[in-house]
């Protein structure tokens, strides 16, 4: 059997949800064993399709950068000087870290940013 293309997928989930919604349970088995059959979806899947519940979702874009690029590498700094630990952790300890680099010299941070 040819593989079928997502357009083609989509409509025909959009022409038998109608179908599928109206039918009894022995109806509705049918439906969905031709549906999978066609398709090659995953039975669940399927169903959440069928319902109406699957919605097409588009890959986002990346959102715009919160920050500069001064505020990498302070963080870089901070990060080697943390020992390169995970990010979690960094975290937690970021206030600290910042408050020491500074008293000894090793980071110098401008307010604005």
């Amino acid at each position: 059997m040819r593989p079928v293309s997502l357009e083609t997928r989509r409509e025909l989930s959009a022409a038998i949800i109608e179908r599928y919604r109206a039918a009894d349970r022995l109806s509705k088995k049918a439906i969905l064993n031709e549906f999978v059959k066609v398709t090659e979806y995953h039975r669940k899947h399927a169903i959440r399709i069928l319902n109406g519940k699957q919605v097409d979702r588009q890959r986002q874009p990346i959102g715009r950068r919160i920050h500069q690029a001064a505020v990498d590498e302070a963080l870089i700094v901070l990060w080697e000087a943390a020992d390169r630990i995970c990010g979690k952790r960094l975290k937690a300890l970021l206030p600290t870290l910042v408050e020491a680099m500074e008293r000894y010299g090793h980071l110098h941070l401008d307010e604005t940013l």
